[in-house]
């Protein structure tokens, strides 16, 4: 077998598939596809991992470092503990209780070893002071800012609150000169016997530790330089002096504090201006009010990532371009009888039903295809059937209703005719038959059902002929028509009913002086007819109930049949108005489309 037939063989074997086989073709492509793509799943996982192993890693970092200051900070206080046990001490919580002044000078001297130690043991240690009744303890080496006296400071007052000892946000030291910024624990001075029945000494330590020491401290092992940390509160406030960034002015916002859990420690992610940023907390277990917050953006928390994402985004890319253009061809080729038979169903949806369906394969969709044109040829042979059922149902129901106009006009114009042959009026006879033959010449018009304007004309004109003859005196009709418009095509006998119905119903008390007026006028694309009359008037809203729904009373009869045979020629194309004039008369409006052949007619109406 030469290469040319083994070509030629692969699109006949194709083609003999059933679209069954084709689409598990193309399940078995792209499930390829999706093996080659679970890297990108691997990547997902490895992420994660590498995501918590990085969130896990910064809280370590966050929690030393408030271990560090929990450590710091309590060994503070066991250092106050201590000096309140030293002698010294003791000696002077005795010398309070007894209120003995002499010996301040003495105390103090003797204390001055005992703040030496203190101070030596924690080199963050600024000052102390020991508020007393009998007078204020504090190093000599310290310069005591006498104006402002512990007792009336905010740290009393705040005692005073909490009946409790209690350490203080940042503040600029009141107590001493040189304004520096400190931390203090404040705390209620013992002795031995306050120790047993917990009676209020009124003697108080103030220990103020170097604020920036204490930053120093806590930020000694956060070197990050893409990561910020903070020492506040609970509410989001610095705890010592505030140097953040812009970026960190969030951190009193009440949607952050919300985040801050009562757990000792804790991590979340937070968003601000459209940025996300990891949050790690660490509360201490001095003052559980207060916490160390790291916050970095956790774009750079996952740089490392970034490489990495890199390559796994350009695999799968590469991947996913590769199965769009290999899904691509292949839905084309499976699919392609599909959108052909679609094309075409969307002309047949246009009424084009011409078309057929052609395909090369004999699978399924061919299959449907084929039954496709069989039911169209179908279709289009009933469309056909209907079509000229539907033609002659119409042209039925408009020779009937042509045919139902009341003949009492004929029955009581021979009786006229009849009346006044027998009183010898022989030239009123002759001209009411020969008026009467030739209204009925010009009704048959040769069986067509659209006359011109002009024969319709003619038809009013013996309808009135014969009328003045009947009630001599009782009317004159006037003309208003423009000249054009007689070669346009109107139903047969739609004007002569309006005429006759202003004699019958407008005239109908009257013995003289009625006035009808007939007037055809073009309006746009239209062709505007009015007829009006200075009679009794008449009902509009009655007369147009009557013509919407069929009633056994004759009232209206002329008028729904003219609406009825307007419907039949024109669908939705026409108007009727029925009003009353300014004189009271009656006032019936037809607007009819206009047309000057039957072709323009049929190709407009369909």
């Amino acid at each position: 077998m030469n290469k040319q037939a083994v070509w030629s063989l692969i699109p006949r074997m194709f083609h003999s598939f059933s679209l069954k086989q084709r689409i598990w073709f193309t399940f078995v492509v792209l499930i390829t596809l999706g093996l080659m793509a679970t890297g990108s799943i691997a990547y997902f996982i490895a992420s994660k991992e590498i995501q918590r192993n990085a969130l896990q890693s910064s809280q370590d970092t966050v929690n030393q470092s408030a271990q560090i200051v929990n450590e710091r900070l309590k060994n503070i206080g066991i250092a106050v503990r201590a000096l309140m046990f030293s002698d010294a001490f003791k000696q002077l919580m005795k010398d309070v209780q007894s209120d003995d002044r002499s010996s301040y000078y003495k105390s103090l001297t003797a204390l001055q070893y005992v703040f030496s130690q203190v101070k030596f043991n924690d080199s963050m240690i600024e000052s102390i002071l020991i508020a007393t009744p009998i007078g204020d303890f504090y190093p000599t080496s310290s310069v005591r800012n006498t104006s402002n006296s512990f007792y009336k400071s905010e740290m009393y007052e705040h005692f005073q609150q909490l009946k409790r000892g209690f350490w203080s946000k940042g503040h600029v030291d009141p107590f001493f000169t040189g304004k520096q910024r400190v931390i203090s624990l404040v705390t209620e001075g013992v002795g031995e016997d306050s120790f047993m029945v917990y009676e209020p000494t009124n003697v108080f330590v103030v220990v103020n530790v170097k604020e920036d020491d204490l930053r120093d401290l806590f930020m000694q092992n956060l070197s990050q330089t893409n990561k910020k940390y903070y020492f506040i509160d609970s509410q989001g406030e610095d705890v010592n002096y505030a140097d953040r960034t812009r970026e960190g002015d969030f951190i009193q916002k009440p949607t952050f504090v919300e985040q801050l859990s009562k757990e000792m420690k804790g991590s979340f992610f937070y968003s601000n201006d459209k940025k996300d940023y990891l949050v790690n907390y660490s509360r201490l277990e001095v003052k559980d009010d207060w916490m160390i917050v790291g916050v970095q953006a956790k774009d750079e928390l996952l740089a490392k990532l970034n490489g990495i994402k890199r390559a796994t985004t350009y695999v799968i890319l590469g991947f996913i371009l590769l199965s769009l253009f290999i899904a691509n061809n292949l839905t084309y080729l499976l699919l392609k009888p599909l959108f052909r038979l679609q094309k075409l169903m969307k002309r047949v949806e246009e009424n084009d039903l011409s078309v057929r369906f052609e395909s090369v394969y004999k699978d399924e969709v061919s299959q449907v295809g084929f039954r496709f044109n069989s039911m169209l040829d179908e279709i289009k042979q009933l469309i056909e059937d209907v079509k000229n059922r539907e033609r002659d149902k119409r042209k039925a129901e408009i020779k009937a209703l042509s045919a139902q106009m009341d003949p009492h006009f004929f029955y009581n114009t021979l009786n006229t005719i009849y009346c006044k042959s027998v009183l010898g009026e022989n030239e009123d006879v002759n001209e009411m038959i020969l008026a009467l033959s030739q209204m009925f010449q010009i009704s048959l018009s040769g069986g067509r059902d659209l006359i011109t304007l002009e024969e319709e004309l003619d038809h009013v004109r013996q309808y009135l002929a014969i009328q003045q003859r009947s009630y001599e005196h009782l009317f004159v009709c006037h003309f208003e028509i423009e000249e054009p418009l007689l070669k346009c095509l109107v139903p047969k006998i739609m004007i002569q009913p309006l005429i006759e119905n202003c004699i019958l119903h407008g005239f109908k008390d009257m013995t003289s002086g009625g006035e009808i007026r007939l007037t055809i006028e073009t309006d746009g694309d239209w062709l505007h007819i009015a007829v009006e009359d200075n009679g009794q008037g008449l009902i509009p809203e009655k007369l147009r109930q009557s013509i919407a729904h069929i009633a056994s009373s004759k009232h209206g009869y002329a008028l729904r049949n003219i609406y009825t045979r307007l419907q039949l020629y024109y669908g939705e194309r026409h108007r009727m108005e029925i009003a009353s004039n300014e004189q009271g008369g009656a006032l019936i409006e037809l607007w009819l489309p206009s047309y000057v052949s039957e072709e323009e007619f049929h190709e407009s109406t369909g």
